[in-house]
C-alpha cells in the first residue's frame, strides 16, 4: 500500500480560501476542537518511560518518548528496547548538556574499555546507510492539481512533510526523520560507527538540521522535556559534566509496557493526514488571531510541532 506522505505545503493548500476571510482560531484551538477521531493511539510499547532521581525539592522528573515507527530507524530501536529490557540504562546518568543543543545520557564510563558497562548480547551493528530510507519502500503520493507540496524546499532537504505523525525530510532517492526541538537520538562516535543506541540525547535547543542523515533519529520527548532542559549546563567540552556530582543519575527506563497497566503512560497524536492537521498547519503558517500584524506565509518543518497530548485529555 501506498503510505500517504503530506508535505507541509500540500497541508495548507487543502484549507478554504474563505477561511482566511473569518476570524479564524489560533493552532490551539483548532487542535482542542479535533474530533476524537483525528486522534490516533500511541501503543504502549513505542513509549520510552526514563525516570530521573528527584530534584532538589524531592519532585520526580519523568520523561516520556514515543519511539519512531517502521521503516525508520528500526535496528536500533530494536537494540534499544533490548536494553530497556534488560535494565541496562538503571544507575547511568544524564552526561552532557550543552545550551541550545542537546541533553545526552547513557554510561558515564562508556569510553573507558576497563569500566564500561557491559551491552547485553544480540545488539545489531547499524550500517550508515540506515540512516535514510529508499524512496521505493516508502512512495509519495501524487500531488493534487495546484499543490505545491511536490518542491517545498528548506535548507536541508528537497522537501519536508510528515509521514504518521512524524515530521520528516525528503528528495527524489530517500526519505529520512529531521531533528526538531525533543527529537531523540543515538551518540555516536567517528564514521563509521552508528552508535548501538546505549547512549541516547534529545535536543533542547534551536533545530539542529545539520545533523539530519548523519545520526540515528528514534523517538521525540512527548512529556517531561523540561526536566532536561532546565538541567545546569556542563562546563566541559560539549557540555559534558566535569565533575561526576554534577551527573544526574537516572534511576530506571522501561518500555511502558513492561510497567504495571495503572502506571503506564498513554498518548495520543492528532493524525497528520486529518483535516484538523491541515488547519493547523496553515494557522502555524499563518497567524491571523489578533496579535500578529503579518502572517508569516509558510513554516519550517519545526515549526510546525504535531500535538501530542495525554490520552483523554481535552
Amino acid at each position: 500500500m501506498t503510505h500517504r506522505f503530506l508535505a507541509a505545503a500540500a497541508a495548507l493548500a487543502l484549507v478554504p480560501a474563505a477561511l482566511a476571510q473569518q476570524a479564524p482560531p489560533s493552532p490551539g484551538e483548532i487542535v482542542g476542537a479535533a474530533p476524537a477521531a483525528d486522534w490516533v493511539a500511541v501503543p504502549p510499547d513505542d513509549l520510552l518511560v526514563m525516570d530521573l532521581a528527584p530534584d532538589r525539592a524531592g519532585k520526580d522528573r519523568r520523561i516520556v518518548i514515543q519511539l519512531m515507527p517502521a521503516p525508520f530507524s528500526q535496528g536500533w530501536i530494536g537494540n534499544i528496547r533490548k536494553l530497556a529490557a534488560a535494565h541496562w540504562w538503571d544507575g547511568m546518568a544524564v552526561t552532557r548538556v550543552q545550551d541550545n543543543y542537546v541533553a545526552q545520557w547513557g554510561d558515564p564510563d562508556g569510553e573507558d574499555a576497563a569500566k564500561a558497562k557491559p551491552l547485553p548480547g544480540g545488539l545489531a551493528t547499524m550500517p550508515e546507510h540506515a540512516y535514510l530510507v529508499p524512496a521505493e519502500r516508502l512512495p509519495l503520493r501524487d500531488p493534487a492539481p495546484g499543490e505545491a507540496g511536490e518542491g517545498r524546499r528548506d535548507p536541508y532537504a528537497a522537501s519536508t512533510g510528515f509521514f504518521s505523525g512524524w515530521p520528516m525530510a525528503f528528495d527524489r532517492d530517500h526519505r529520512w526523520p529531521v531533528h526538531c526541538y525533543g527529537a531523540v537520538g543515538v551518540g555516536r562516535n567517528f564514521s563509521p560507527d552508528t552508535g548501538s543506541g546505549a547512549e541516547l540525547y534529545a535536543v533542547i535547543g534551536h533545530a539542529p538540521r545539520h545533523l539530519d542523515r548523519n545520526i540515528a533519529l528514534v523517538g521525540r520527548v512527548v512529556s517531561g522535556i523540561e526536566h532536561l532542559s532546565s538541567l545546569p549546563r556542563g562546563t566541559g567540552a560539549l557540555g559534558f559534566y566535569e565533575n561526576p556530582a554534577e551527573r544526574v543519575p537516572i534511576r530506571a527506563i522501561r518500555l511502558a509496557s513492561d510497567l504495571p497497566p495503572t502506571e503506564q503512560p498513554r498518548f495520543e497524536y492528532l493524525s497528520t493526514e486529518s483535516d484538523s492537521f491541515a488547519r493547523y498547519s496553515d494557522a502555524r503558517a499563518n497567524r491571523r488571531d489578533p496579535f500578529f500584524i503579518a502572517p508569516a506565509g509558510g513554516a519550517d518543518i519545526c515549526n510546525i510541532p504535531v500535538p501530542v497530548r495525554a490520552a483523554g485529555a481535552k
